[in-house]
């Protein structure tokens, strides 16, 4: 990725030579140049501001050394940002979407703001996107750039050492991340919660998501989900009862499955109760229960030193919560001590579900797949 960013205060932008962008450079993953707006300026006095028309306090920037800079900065497939607090909130999803990019420009705005023209032309020659990171008013723009660079170029694929660690973080799945704790287990009169000490992953996976599910409540009312605040969610084995309703839960999931691989045939829809009922009792099977109703659950079994993974399902409603991430690491987590593999299958047209299992670590593998269907590994750590 390469990334230009643009300011009449270049030196504010001198921490990109450190902490994670700076890594980022220096393993090759990453080009960053900053410029000064003022070496496309023409007068003895460099200028680049104006008073508004219309009247009004302040001063705004002008229209031709910006323009001048982004012709000579942007090419075929150049996003550029303008950081304002009048764009739009930046969120990690915005972040993941950045990264995917060739090439940013960042236009730092100073006073009070920049030429409305130079945002239109600017839309001419690449993509604009006019980013706010919170509803405060700042200087200038260089802030908003230092931080959204950061959190975009820690996404750059091969960045971090190990990718799962991703996954896990605040704002993933919609939700906050859960407490974190480490050596010693008790600190001046403050213990680690049990649960992270007995082994039971299992149970430490449940924790963490009714943590995360907690804190966001508290704290971020906005992000979260009425269906996941429910106090009575239970994530537990199956029972044989369980059958009826994961019968019920799969035909609705695996609808829209059909809905997105057309033509493709896929086997949950034509299960009878009975196959139901004989894999729960033959499976390790994990079901999660809120508000009086199951709602998600997985399987998965044993072939030699490979833990087949299955039957990943969340209620329809309750999609892009997080909690089918927390089914997929509570299965992961049952896996026997000779488990060296994980591997499923899911539908090749499947966005949702590829991209979940792309950022949980899963990559293509080489084993055959139903037509219509990929095959997905990961090797245990």
């Amino acid at each position: 990725m390469k990334i230009d960013i643009v300011s009449i205060f270049p030196d504010y932008l001198a921490p990109l030579e450190l902490s994670l962008p700076g890594k980022a450079q220096a393993k090759g993953l990453l080009d960053i140049a900053v410029h000064d707006l003022r070496q496309w300026t023409h007068d003895r006095h460099h200028t680049t501001d104006d008073t508004p028309y219309g009247g009004g306090a302040g001063m705004v920037m002008k229209p031709e050394p910006w323009a001048q800079a982004l012709d000579a900065l942007t090419g075929d497939g150049s996003t550029i940002v303008f950081t304002t607090p009048s764009g739009a909130p930046f969120t990690q999803a915005m972040a993941t979407e950045l990264s995917g990019q060739d090439h940013l420009v960042f236009a730092c705005g100073r006073y009070e703001g920049i030429d409305q023209r130079v945002i239109d032309h600017a839309a001419s020659i690449g993509e604009v996107r006019e980013i706010s990171i919170g509803d405060y008013v700042l200087n200038g723009g260089e802030v908003a750039a230092l931080a959204i660079t950061e959190a975009v170029v820690r996404l750059l694929p091969g960045f971090m050492s190990n990718p799962e660690s991703l996954t896990e973080e605040s704002h993933e799945g919609g939700l906050l991340e859960y407490p974190v704790y480490t050596k010693p287990a008790s600190w001046r009169g403050h213990d680690v919660p049990p649960v992270l000490l007995s082994g039971n992953h299992a149970a430490i996976a449940h924790w963490r998501h009714d943590q995360a599910v907690r804190r966001t409540a508290e704290r971020r009312p906005d992000l979260a989900h009425p269906a996941t605040l429910v106090d009575e969610g239970e994530l537990r084995l199956v029972q044989p009862g369980d059958a009826g309703e994961i019968y019920t839960l799969q035909r609705a999931c695996w609808l829209a499955e059909l809905e997105a691989n057309p033509g493709v045939e896929i086997p949950a829809l034509k299960e009878t109760l009975e196959d139901v009922r004989r894999w729960i009792a033959e499976d390790t099977v994990f079901v999660l229960r809120s508000g009086g109703r199951l709602v998600g659950a997985v399987r998965a079994s044993l072939h030699g030193s490979s833990w087949h993974l299955g039957r990943l399902m969340v209620a329809p409603d309750l999609s892009g919560r997080g909690l089918g991430r927390m089914l997929l690491e509570t299965i992961e987590s049952a896996a026997p001590d000779e488990v060296g593999t994980y591997e499923l299958f899911t539908g090749a047209r499947s966005e949702r579900n590829l991209k979940m299992y792309k950022k949980a670590g899963y990559r293509r593998g080489d084993g055959d797949a139903p037509p219509g269907a990929v095959h997905l590994s990961k090797r245990r750590r």
